[in-house]
């Protein structure tokens, strides 16, 4: 690579269920956003690289067209719930190569328009055949948790309460609420021991990013190391819960490509859709030993106001997970954060960042995909 890259500008929509709300009109409020924070023109653009699941054929040339952004190469990528980092990774590498110097990175999902609650799984898989939507492989997981590690009910419904709670400092959160462990675990059940608010909900949204040439001006976010793999075969004899090898293997090439530890890392954005999945993340990051995450968030460790903040924009399970622009809303809120422009939800001398997503969905394998972004405030 021949030189490194930097976040010029980031923004989003609100994050929400609005179905009344052009899918277009959310990548323009993003994308505009994030051009006029780069002070970047439309036509300077010279690639966008774009993350979308569910997303109508052209969706994101569609999009861009309105804001003046043709003549480019546009890629569009497909890679689960973490379509929005991979898209962010290859704009990072086309930059670092030499090969763009202006590039847009861009993620757009209307959940809507195609679901009312769970994913549906492909019939043509195991799982599918056998009705096991995302919660139920979630659940399951979180049973061997229970069961064999040694994190309890209560520690599960911690992330929950944390989470909502730091939401209510987002104002472009979906479900931001205060919440008790017990108003959680009372919760309906939806895949057991997993309840309704230890789930994220379906979400419209986009998010974006202008990435470009490190210059270390003020206002820049370094964008120090990243890393993106598929999982391997996983044929549940493991004695890992499912991901959890795919998250430490990425998270481990990016860090030491980063010359950094994860104990360096002061505020991470990390993949919750469940309240299993951070517990999972935390430990396989590094953050704790195996069976050490639910204690990490008893221990008040990664809440605001802690040594280490997991999820502060309250993360896909009150931010709201749109599968296409999750990562990249991810990546925005890391930048705000080492920018000290995270109003209410600031942690106080951030300079170091990190963002994991993990996408899955594929029968058989560790997960379809993680990236891991190491970012560092250079102002």
């Amino acid at each position: 690579m021949s030189g490194r890259a930097a976040i010029k500008g980031v923004g989003t929509s609100h994050f929400a269920r609005q179905p009344d709300v052009a899918g277009v009109r959310l990548g323009w409020q993003a994308a505009a956003e994030a051009l006029a924070d780069a002070a970047v023109a439309p036509d300077a653009i010279e690639a966008v690289f774009a993350g979308t699941v569910f997303g109508e054929p052209g969706v994101v040339t569609r999009t861009l067209q309105h804001l003046g952004i043709v003549g480019v190469p546009v890629l569009t990528f497909e890679n689960a719930c973490a379509s929005g980092t991979t898209a962010f990774h290859e704009a990072w590498v086309s930059v670092t190569s030499g090969r763009y110097e202006n590039v847009l990175a861009f993620g757009i999902e209307t959940m809507t328009a195609h679901f009312s609650g769970p994913i549906t799984p492909l019939a043509s898989d195991p799982e599918g055949a056998q009705g096991l939507a995302m919660p139920c492989l979630y659940g399951m997981a979180a049973n061997r948790y229970l069961h064999c590690l040694g994190v309890t009910p209560q520690q599960m419904a911690q992330v929950a309460v944390k989470n909502r709670r730091h939401a209510l400092a987002n104002p472009r959160a979906q479900r931001a609420a205060r919440h008790t462990v017990a108003e959680v675990l009372a919760s309906r059940m939806i895949a057991d021991p997993l309840t309704l608010l230890q789930c994220c909900d379906i979400s419209d949204a986009a998010a974006a990013a202008v990435l470009g040439p490190a210059e270390g001006r003020v206002g820049e976010v370094a964008v120090r190391a990243g890393a993106l793999a598929s999982g391997k075969h996983w044929d549940h004899r493991s004695e890992l819960a499912w991901g959890w090898q795919l998250v430490a293997d990425v998270g481990r090439t990016a860090l030491e490509a980063a010359g950094v530890g994860v104990a360096d890392i002061d505020v991470f954005e990390v993949h919750d859709a469940f309240t299993i999945g951070e517990i999972i993340t935390t430990e396989a990051l590094g953050m704790c030993d195996l069976g050490g995450g639910g204690g990490l968030v008893e221990s008040g460790h990664t809440s605001q106001g802690g040594a280490q903040p997991v999820n502060p924009s309250g993360g896909l399970l009150a931010r709201g997970h749109p599968l296409g622009a999750t990562g990249l809303g991810q990546i925005a809120e890391i930048a705000w954060q080492l920018r000290g422009r995270a109003g209410g939800r600031q942690v106080h001398g951030a300079r170091l960042g990190l963002v994991e997503t993990m996408g899955g969905g594929t029968s058989g394998i560790d997960g379809n995909a993680c990236v891991v972004i190491v970012l560092e405030a250079t102002g």
